[in-house]
């Protein structure tokens, strides 16, 4: 269990130490207390994303640089069900640098009829959507469902999520090439909403793969209760962001970085010091929680507040002391989900967050 106490004992014998610019806030107490966490399962290596199968009692987890693939259950046990070909990563050792990213079971998955499951990787030349076939057991079969995503040294974004209406939303960075998330003609630097076969899901804003456009590095999509799409970005120099996602909507980069008056951009719901690497994010009933890479912390943002302008001042810091990324709502409980990362070979952990 972490409490505030626990997190200043933590700090305060130099573990982990959160970025000074990301320091959990006076302002947080209230609301840390009521957020219990746990070590769930030991010995991962950078896990980059968790998400459930259907059945609501175990999740797939995807480790980036060693392109394996696990199912978890909900009494902590692990089972590795294969890995993922063709992945390449530039320069082991730092997790931004490509490898094996998001995963996303299809949503009628029963390993029999259904044995549809979606990752997202980088290759040596590229970034690419892919469906392999997981029976229950193992995964087996590899095919291309889109692929000529942009790869560069970093800026992948890597996220992938059905969506309520059954299409696969897929988060793309811009690959250090800035300028393409303003190319609407491109697929770099935004958010896709695509069929199972890889297609423009039907009523897409530009007739064409595109949904949202002006992203630099998403790597969170999450809905809410009222079916609302929210994302996760990573800044440059400046900002992270917090952004609800409209069809055919601009989100500035790179000409804004957070918040700006530029007529036809839109403007984030929150935001975070570009140090905090925000990366992903969840929903657990009327708040988003979203965890930062090098902020060292989870965060809680009222989706009220961050709707009516207020999320900057609402949001607050629920633990900290460990670098964090994948994260997901475990279904029917009050409950998240949460990887740690970069700690090294086997000792990476999947954290268990209570929330009361």
């Amino acid at each position: 269990m972490a409490s505030l106490a626990a997190v200043a004992a933590l700090l305060a014998a130099g573990l982990s130490q959160p970025a000074p610019a990301a320091a959990v806030s006076s302002s947080a107490a209230a609301t840390a207390a009521s957020v219990d966490v746990t070590t769930f399962s030991q010995g991962w290596t950078n896990p980059w994303a968790i998400s459930f199968l259907p059945d609501g009692r175990s999740a797939l987890v995807t480790e980036n640089e060693t392109a394996r693939v696990y199912r978890l259950r909900d009494d902590g046990s692990k089972t590795l069900v294969g890995t993922v070909p063709k992945v390449v990563v530039f320069a082991p050792g730092d997790a931004a640098v490509g490898g094996l990213l998001g995963v996303a079971p299809s949503p009628t998955w029963d390993g029999v009829r259904d044995k549809s499951v979606f990752f997202m990787h980088t290759t040596a030349t590229e970034t690419r959507v892919v469906r392999m076939n997981y029976d229950g057991k193992s995964l087996s079969g590899y095919t291309v469902v889109l692929g000529g995503i942009r790869r560069g040294s970093n800026h992948h974004g890597g996220k992938i999520a059905f969506g309520p209406d059954g299409y696969l939303y897929v988060a793309t960075g811009e690959a250090t090439q800035a300028d393409l998330a303003q190319d609407v003609n491109s697929i770099n630097g935004k958010i896709l909403r695509i069929t199972k076969t890889g297609a423009p899901a039907p009523g897409n804003p530009f007739g064409n793969h595109i949904y949202s456009y002006g992203h630099r590095n998403p790597q969170g999509l999450a809905w809410d209760s009222k079916g609302r799409l929210w994302s996760a970005e990573i800044g440059q120099e400046a900002t992270d962001e917090l952004n609800l996602i409209q069809p055919g909507a601009n989100y500035g980069w790179p000409r804004c970085e957070g918040y700006c008056d530029v007529k036809g951009m839109t403007n984030p719901k929150a935001t975070w010091d570009h140090t905090a690497a925000t990366a992903q994010i969840a929903v657990v009933g009327d708040s988003l929680y979203a965890s930062t890479l090098r902020g060292f912390q989870l965060w809680r943002v009222p989706i009220d507040a961050a709707l009516g302008g207020t999320g900057d001042s609402a949001k607050a810091a629920v633990f900290a002391g460990r670098a964090l990324r994948a994260l997901t709502k475990v279904p029917g409980k009050n409950e998240l989900w949460l990887g740690t990362t970069r700690n090294g070979d086997g000792k990476d952990e999947i954290l268990r967050v209570t929330i009361h």
